[in-house]
């Protein structure tokens, strides 16, 4: 999942911003290099994490292969996961929330939309 070269933060400062606020999140992402929807919206998820300053520690990523009709790899079956790319964000290792490929809106607005729903962390109480 590399950023999007060209993807500019400016156009999606909000997004930044919240993406920022929200410290104590991992997302784990689950996309395959077969999947043109991954390849479509992910190197810009990916670019505004980076704009974020989301670190790596805080992102894993999952592969998923094409197997007798299935999806298959890792964490598939314990994530449910059905369509690719499925974004899962975490907090203390419960999940507040998912992205899956068909949403209305690209994944990092969909996300930062979400977490301002979800409760404040602490670094951005202080």
């Amino acid at each position: 999942m590399s950023p999007n070269p060209v993807w500019t933060a400016d156009a999606y400062e909000d997004t930044v911003e919240t993406l920022r606020a929200y410290d104590d999140v991992v997302y784990k992402v689950w996309a395959g290099d077969w999947c043109k929807d991954c390849r479509k919206q992910l190197p810009d998820f990916a670019a505004a994490l980076d704009a974020a300053g989301v670190t790596g520690d805080r992102i894993e990523q999952f592969p998923v292969e094409r197997g007798d009709g299935e999806k298959v790899g890792p964490g598939v079956e314990e994530y449910g996961i059905e369509f690719i790319p499925t974004v899962v964000v975490e907090r203390q290792g419960a999940e507040l929330f998912r992205y899956v490929e068909d949403a209305d809106v690209p994944p990092s607005v969909f996300v930062a939309q979400r977490l301002e729903g979800a409760s404040p962390t602490s670094g951005s109480e202080d």
